[in-house]
């Protein structure tokens, strides 16, 4: 569907001191455009004093004060079907305290990006809503963080604008939107402006959607700013994996991962095939060398005088002879997934997990290839 069409339907603002970018994109939006994008929700993210300045001068009870009100009875447009109240006004740094008053330093700055990707996530959850982003007001980081972060969770049907206004009237403290009969303004040169002459357009701005780059957890859960940017540039950058045989560490596209010996060897056995050009593995009867090469691995992580090792090629070997190895091949596999889709999230940890061949059912190999993959036998130093 288009944005029209869906039955939610939703513009989001970022403002700081200039509320007047609520009404002009609404203005552009519900009575310009064609076809019309009326909202049925309008959310604003400001700051403290910005949000009082959207109340007095948007929803104040004196009608020559609610400008929103004012569009909606002048243009024709439902304004009870349109939810925009105190409740829809998110307040940077809000939380259980006041907010900020402005953005002032590195830590308001993380406190606006935080609060603007929540505000997104949160809106862009629901299948049956179409997000309008306005970049116009506030501060330019906030505009900048409203756009990265629908670039990030956006849909096909969210899209994202900055207002245009007529010169003469933009930015004037008393226009708000074209009044539908001729009213006079002074501009800064005291020359008078007809406001029901300007203009009021949206430039459209196309952005770049990363979403189903992104894990369900992160995109549904409550991850900051800085962290839905790394898991995405993860995602776009070559997997590369690293392994410590002994530290039983890896790394997967530079994150740190510590494994217990049966993880470490089960992933280092399909790293070392894929070096080696050995091919695949059959889950259910795999040759009897291609078991002890996962033995080998096993024993390069564990102690010499370790009865661990024993145990577990026992059990190899039984589960080999008994028919039954693809239990034993599950009990390892297992765990190593649940490890990693911990420390990467389930998208990116399939790129280091060793996955089922398409066209041979029952087959597994890692889908990396060998300039992806490193063995460090020295203990590795300084991280990457």
């Amino acid at each position: 569907m288009e944005p029209h069409q869906y039955p939610r339907r939703i513009l989001l603002c970022a403002s700081g001191l200039s509320p007047a970018i609520i009404t002009e994109t609404l203005y552009a939006l519900a009575v310009v455009q064609r076809p019309a994008f009326v909202p049925t929700e309008v959310h604003l993210v400001t700051t403290r004093e910005g949000a009082a300045r959207a109340r007095l001068t948007l929803l104040d009870d004196d009608p020559e004060q609610a400008h929103f009100r004012r569009l909606c009875e002048d243009h024709g447009l439902d304004r009870t079907a349109i939810r925009f109240g105190p409740d829809t006004i998110h307040v940077i740094g809000g939380g259980d305290g006041p907010g900020l008053e402005d953005i002032r330093d590195l830590a308001d700055n993380a406190a606006a990006a935080d609060t603007i990707t929540r505000v997104v996530r949160e809106l862009t959850h629901d299948a049956d809503a179409a997000v309008h982003g306005s970049i116009a007001g506030g501060r330019k980081t906030m505009g900048f963080y409203l756009g990265y972060a629908l670039s990030l969770f956006g849909r096909p049907q969210d899209r994202l604008s900055h207002v245009l206004v007529s010169p003469g009237v933009e930015g004037h403290p008393q226009f708000f939107y074209p009044p539908p009969r001729p009213r006079v303004l002074f501009d800064r040169d005291n020359r008078p402006v007809n406001a029901h002459e300007a203009d009021v357009t949206l430039a459209d701005i196309p952005f770049v959607r990363l979403r189903d780059g992104l894990d369900g957890v992160m995109r549904e859960g409550g991850a900051s700013f800085s962290e839905a940017v790394r898991q995405a540039q993860r995602t776009l950058e070559p997997a590369r994996l690293v392994l410590v045989p002994a530290e039983r560490r890896v790394w997967c596209g530079g994150v740190e991962i510590c494994l217990s010996a049966a993880e470490f060897a089960f992933l280092a056995w399909f790293a070392r095939r894929v070096l080696d050009e050995a091919g695949p593995v059959s889950r259910k009867a795999p040759m009897a060398e291609d078991v002890e090469a996962f033995l080998v691995e096993h024993q390069r992580v564990l102690e010499p005088l370790s009865g661990e090792h024993d145990r577990v090629a026992q059990a190899a070997r039984r589960a080999l002879a008994e028919g039954d190895f693809y239990k034993y091949f599950d009990d390892r596999r297992a765990p190593l997934k649940k490890r990693l889709r911990a420390a990467l999230g389930e998208r990116e940890a399939e790129r280091y997990l060793p996955v089922r061949l398409p066209a041979r059912q029952g087959w597994y190999a890692l889908g990396l290839t060998a300039g992806q993959i490193q063995f460090n036998e020295q203990q590795q130093e300084n991280g990457m």
